[in-house]
């Protein structure tokens, strides 16, 4: 086989498997969107100071486990920064963009 055959063929089946994936790929799309608004609307909460989850969720408007999920993830890349608060639960304020590696 040349290589332009090779090349149509590498080309046929790929289109082959963007059409049959399509719909797995809007629907991961979707889900990128939803995550990036909420994550949005966590740190927009932030924006007025640091806060803990059960208040993040309140002004966010989400669920306390949403929150915290988020809230974790947002940690572990240094987006959000735990500080000590008053009460039961840890505070929580967006990391400084000096700081982020």
């Amino acid at each position: 086989m040349s290589d332009d055959n090779k090349a149509a063929e590498r080309k046929a089946l790929l289109k082959r498997l963007r059409a049959e994936r399509a719909d797995l790929v809007a629907k991961s799309r979707e889900k990128q969107k939803a995550r990036r608004d909420v994550r949005r609307k966590v740190k927009k909460a932030l924006e007025s100071g640091a806060t803990t989850v059960p208040a993040l969720a309140e002004a966010a408007d989400l669920s306390k486990s949403e929150v915290l999920w988020h809230i974790a993830s947002m940690r572990k890349y240094g987006e959000v920064v735990e500080v000590d608060t008053e009460g039961d639960y840890p505070g929580y304020r967006l990391a400084e963009e000096g700081a982020k590696s």
